[in-house]
């Protein structure tokens, strides 16, 4: 819970529930928040969302791998309980509204934010607006190439390249991908140079087309797997590779470390934009 007064955004309280079934938690986080007055809220969800405020399930997850959260209604019980302004968009979008406004996008018109952890999401901010359209950005689920001396088929239960051309972005490279191809969590790897070289050959395709697709003024990568020594650098010499010379921007000189670069916000990030929707929910609302 935050507050935003004069442009400046300070986080007041927080709380984590663990995400065992939305009928257990959804109650205890309402509970948590009727301690307070609160004017306005932003909620981020993992999804896929329902993000069409004219549809019947406007405000649910949907077909989510997560036991006991598929279909939903996540905003419904918020709305019956509190009568204010509500805001809901992906958790990965909040991370970029978040870093756009207050951190490391901060004065961008376009801004990209990749997180890389158990999934991989991206969200986009635009001249001030979070991306939607049919429904929101599942650029973690781009199709790729598949390393040549990589065997394994990928993560991901739609985008398996045993059935495709090739698999998906988050099937390749998320962290539960990294465990399944070498046999141990990314964490206790990172003196294998052989498995952040194909991390950062994978995350280098997906990032190197989301500046071909978007044209963002900053990339922004975020997630526990970037933890990793060296990795930054690393996807920064695969994107110069895969690029080549195309894009003539000052921005894509040298080694790119002002281009491609880890949040400001740290593990905040998404939290400062479910903040950020919070507000814009109550302006929103109250508009002269």
């Amino acid at each position: 819970m935050g507050e935003v007064k004069d442009g400046t955004i300070r986080i007041l309280s927080e709380m984590r529930f663990p995400t065992t079934t939305a009928s257990r938690v959804l109650p205890e986080i309402i509970a948590w928040f009727k301690q307070y007055s609160i004017e306005s809220l932003g909620i981020a969800s993992f999804g896929p969302l329902d993000l069409k405020k004219d549809s019947h399930t406007y405000g649910y997850i949907k077909a989510t791998p997560k036991k006991g959260w598929q279909d939903v209604d996540f905003v419904g019980p918020f709305a019956r309980a509190f009568a204010i302004p509500i805001e809901f968009d992906t958790d990965v979008n909040g991370a970029a509204l978040g870093e756009s406004v207050y951190g490391a996008g901060k004065g961008c018109q376009v801004v990209a934010y990749m997180t890389v952890g158990t999934g991989i999401g991206v969200g986009l901010y635009t001249e001030g607006k979070l991306l939607h359209g049919l429904v929101h950005p599942e650029a973690g689920h781009m199709l790729i190439q598949r390393h040549p001396k990589d065997t394994y088929e990928g993560s991901c239960p739609f985008h398996k390249d045993s059935f495709l051309p090739g698999g998906c972005l988050e099937g390749y490279a998320c962290g539960p991908a990294i465990q399944q191809r070498w046999g141990a969590p990314g964490e206790t790897l990172h003196n294998r140079k052989e498995v952040w070289e194909m991390e950062a050959y994978y995350l280098g395709q997906g990032v190197s087309n989301l500046v071909l697709l978007y044209s963002p003024d900053k990339i922004i990568i975020g997630g526990g797997v970037m933890h990793q020594d060296n990795l930054f650098q690393m996807v920064r010499d695969e994107v110069k590779k895969n690029l080549n010379g195309y894009i003539h921007s000052d921005m894509v000189e040298g080694n790119l470390e002002n281009y491609i670069v880890p949040p400001m916000l740290k593990d905040h990030a998404g939290l400062i934009g479910a903040i950020e929707l919070g507000k814009r929910a109550w302006e929103n609302e109250n508009k002269q």
